[in-house]
């Protein structure tokens, strides 16, 4: 396996605030605590960390009950015990799609074990924790999945209905789960991995029992904690926090509001927009989530009901399982919980944690760091031979598939008429800058004008260039079919693989020794996205 690095900086859609944080620290020191390398402040930082010893052992007791309803692994278990004896977390998450998700849900899980090894050789013992986010209410986002195949991605999805909004943990499979699995047993092969997606994926499972037995399959020998964030004795415990989180909403919303103000300021965005009305918690009505609202004279309001402040804290007080926190709050109730040394997550994460840092300081007095997750395009013998024959490396493929077949087009001209263009290409360069040279002599002021008239001439010359390679593409259907496999399979409608393909795709064509390949990879000084080839 090889792999190349290629920056941030030249993957499209990469925001102003995720390649500060990676490569200007100092820019964006306002908003992190911590650099995004993790070895430059773990010892510092778990100095830093108070937990509650009860909560620990609360947690850990629920952590037990979770895991080995799930067939954890005995390193999954001693994990567990570690964390009951002191030992802090690495902590990612991800929403429970499908399959077990995109692949960049399996990078997430590898990372946290990288760090919380990392973190241990240093002396500080650390165990990775993966947070299901099972409260999230938006079933089209995980109720499908992508597999390259012959006609281009293919959709497995499945049609498992819910109420509406409500949180896609106590949605359940029927019956209709077992065409699904055999949809992507059919694309992908019979495999022994292939045969823990059917062991997983049964009726009667719900989308986060189903993740979370595939993910104790995947990462049993990887010693990967995983949480149920639905668990109502989590909420329980969270409880002091949900009052908080009312008994302060207007000082919370005042200092969100402000932070928004600042990162548009340093010319950044925001990820979540904030009113003067917001709240950080949801609650569950007639089996939705729905957002709760502040008003004025202490009054809020959920869905239609109006409430006053006292009767909603009495609410929360008896019944804490019937609320969940919002994006912002979400992962300080995380490390509420849990003793959190550092979580992992990608760019959008990176930019909430902008955002929730203002809450963790008010709620906890402690912002926790986030470190970027491992990111890769996986690169398998077919299409390196692809793009090594046509002389091609990823960001070739960045401008989309039509662009793609005309560069295609372009290397497969002959090669007398590839030489020709490069010809009157020297030459106009070599011409030009003959006039130039004399211009400047006569009238600097024409210098300019011959600049842009030869500017003119290359840009004519590659017009044209690009007309001949649409007429070569034309008259071959083969450049065509590259150009889409290679699209397909590397950047996807038109975004990094890892946030479309299905992880499972990847392990069970290459199989689970792919994980270890993929986890030595994986080096926490290298912020970079990760070309590997296969």
């Amino acid at each position: 396996m090889k792999s190349e690095c290629l920056p941030f900086s030249q993957i499209p859609h990469t925001t102003q605030l995720f390649g500060d944080y990676l490569y200007y620290p100092a820019k964006v020191h306002p908003f992190y605590p911590r650099s995004a390398y993790f070895a430059e402040w773990l010892k510092d930082e778990a100095a830093s960390v108070r937990y509650d010893q009860e909560r620990r052992v609360r947690i850990s007791a629920i952590l037990e009950r979770q895991n080995r309803s799930w067939g954890a692994s005995a390193a999954v278990m001693n994990n567990i015990e570690r964390l009951r004896a002191g030992a802090m977390a690495v902590v990612t998450g991800q929403q429970v799609g499908l399959f077990g998700g995109p692949v960049f849900s399996i990078y997430k899980a590898l990372t946290a074990v990288k760090l919380a090894e990392v973190a241990t050789q240093s002396g500080v013992e650390c165990v990775p924790i993966f947070w299901l986010a099972t409260e999230d209410h938006d079933l089209a986002e995980v109720n499908h999945t992508f597999v390259p195949g012959t006609d281009g991605l293919q959709k497995l999805e499945v049609l498992t209905h819910g109420a509406e909004d409500a949180p896609v943990g106590t949605v359940k499979f029927g019956e209709e789960i077992l065409a699904a699995v055999e949809s992507a047993a059919g694309l992908l092969g019979d495999t022994p991995v292939t045969s823990a997606l059917r062991e997983s994926y049964r009726p009667g499972e719900s989308f986060g029992s189903a993740f979370a037995r595939l993910f104790a399959k995947l990462f049993g020998d990887w010693g990967v904690v995983l949480l149920d964030a639905s668990d109502p004795e989590l909420h329980r415990i969270a409880e002091p926090l949900y009052r908080a989180t009312i008994e302060r909403a207007a000082e919370l919303d005042e200092a969100l509001l402000s932070r928004g103000k600042e990162l548009e300021a340093g010319g950044y965005h925001q990820q979540v927009k904030v009113t003067p009305s917001s709240t950080l918690l949801f609650a569950r009505q007639d089996g939705a989530r729905v957002a709760v609202h502040r008003r004025e004279n202490d009054q809020f309001v959920i869905g239609k009901e109006e409430i006053s402040r006292q009767e909603l804290l009495k609410r929360i007080g008896d019944t804490p399982e019937s609320f969940s926190p919002n994006v912002l709050l979400r992962p300080v109730v995380q490390d509420f919980l849990l003793p959190t040394l550092a979580y992992t997550g990608g760019s959008a994460e990176v930019a909430y944690f902008a955002q929730a840092a203002v809450v963790y300081e008010k709620l906890l007095g402690r912002v926790t760091p986030i470190v970027p997750r491992f990111s890769a395009t996986i690169v398998d013998s077919k299409m390196r031979g692809l793009l090594d024959r046509y002389e091609l490396g990823l960001p070739d493929l960045f401008q989309g598939p039509e662009k793609l077949q005309e560069k295609l087009a372009e290397s497969a001209l002959p090669s007398e008429l590839q030489a020709n263009f490069d010809r009157a290409q020297a030459a106009v360069d070599s011409s030009m800058a003959a006039v130039r040279e004399s211009l400047s002599q006569l009238d600097k002021t024409l210098v300019d004008a011959a600049e842009n008239a030869a500017a003119k001439m290359r840009h004519q010359l590659e017009s044209l260039r690009a007309r001949a390679a649409r007429a070569e593409l034309r008259q071959s259907e083969v450049l065509g079919r590259h150009a889409a496999v290679l699209s397909n399979s590397l950047f996807p409608d038109k975004v990094l693989q890892e946030r479309e393909i299905a992880g499972i795709y990847f392990v069970v064509r290459h199989g689970t020794e792919l994980l270890r390949d993929l986890y030595d990879s994986i080096h926490t000084d290298c912020l970079d996205h990760q070309v590997i080839s296969l």
